[in-house]
């Protein structure tokens, strides 16, 4: 663990350097996986900031960040290696044609870590310069139950076998972030090797401290409008509500349109920036944004 990071306060400030908002709570878990040396494993909706608290650990500690994107169908080879096929074959071209090296020593010469391409796992269990780096496994959701086998080996001993090679094992353990948008449960057996933090829709302040830390040039009245839909928003029976990302990717839509307040055709005229799907959008449009705008200026003004 990097010297700066001696407590939860400099969790906090160390993650505050790099633009990202950290309440106590996750500040507290982010220490105790430094300290410890544990997987930290964060759950939560899209687009509420787990893939980017490891984007910003990696940059606070100065480290290598290394992340591996799962998606279905994710096998152990894909995640630590390859061979060169394409290497290896121009080498057998070059030895038949130049009646070079014997069969048994050619395949040798194959398997050799010139040919190796290395996948994210094994990157990570690599030394590098600057320290252990940090490996982001994100959306781990999306593979299925024996690649969550393999990983649960992985982490426990920090260790991949390359069969033609033998074991890869890390002189430091990596810091490892595991990121899940609970579209199915992840098995129990794998969260019980990591360190667990639910990352839920932030409060207002929160928001608002975001949101100043990321777009700045955002005037303090619109800012306020801009958090506010958004947390009304949230409390509407949408499909998929719009996370922390899309706050901030609106806000900055707003100022490109020089928006100074906002209204219901402004609304309108970007929804798109926050709602993914046409049923959302439809519903949102027209009388109904109006209504959600009036009562965001009406708490807005009382408060």
């Amino acid at each position: 663990m990097a010297g700066q990071i001696s407590g939860i306060e400099d969790v906090q400030a160390a993650l505050a350097g790099q633009d990202y908002v950290c309440g106590r709570a996750l500040a507290t878990v982010v220490f105790l996986a430094l300290r410890l040396g544990r997987p930290l494993f964060l759950e939560g909706e899209a687009g509420v900031g787990k893939t980017e608290i490891a984007k910003a650990i990696a940059a606070a500690l100065g480290r290598k960040l290394i992340r591996l994107q799962c998606y279905e169908g994710l096998d152990a080879s894909s995640a630590v290696y390859e061979w060169n096929f394409a290497e290896q074959m121009i080498a057998i071209r070059t030895a038949e044609a130049t009646g070079g090296a014997e069969r048994g020593a050619l395949k040798a010469e194959l398997f050799t870590e010139d040919y190796l391409i290395e996948r994210p796992l094994l990157q990570a269990m690599r030394p590098q310069p600057e320290g252990p780096p940090v490996l982001l496994i994100d959306e781990l959701d999306r593979t299925d139950e024996p690649f969550e086998a393999f990983l649960l080996e992985a982490l426990s001993d920090f260790q991949v076998t390359i069969p033609e090679l033998g074991p890869v094992k890390a002189p430091e353990p990596p810091i490892v972030i595991l990121t899940s948008n609970r579209t199915r449960e992840v098995h129990d057996a794998l969260k019980r090797r990591c360190l667990y933090h639910w990352v839920d829709y932030p409060s207002f302040e929160r928001e608002m401290e975001i949101l100043n830390a990321r777009v700045p040039e955002a005037a303090a009245a619109l800012s306020q409008e801009i958090v506010a839909f958004v947390q009304r928003l949230r409390t509407e029976d949408l499909f998929k509500k719009p996370g922390v990302a899309e706050t901030i990717d609106w806000a900055k839509c707003l100022l490109a349109l020089d928006v100074v307040e906002m209204s219901p055709e402004t609304i309108a005229d970007t929804l798109g920036a926050i709602l993914k799907y046409q049923d959302d959008i439809a519903q949102i449009q027209g009388s109904e944004a109006k209504r959600l705008l009036d009562e965001v200026k009406s708490d807005l003004s009382a408060a």
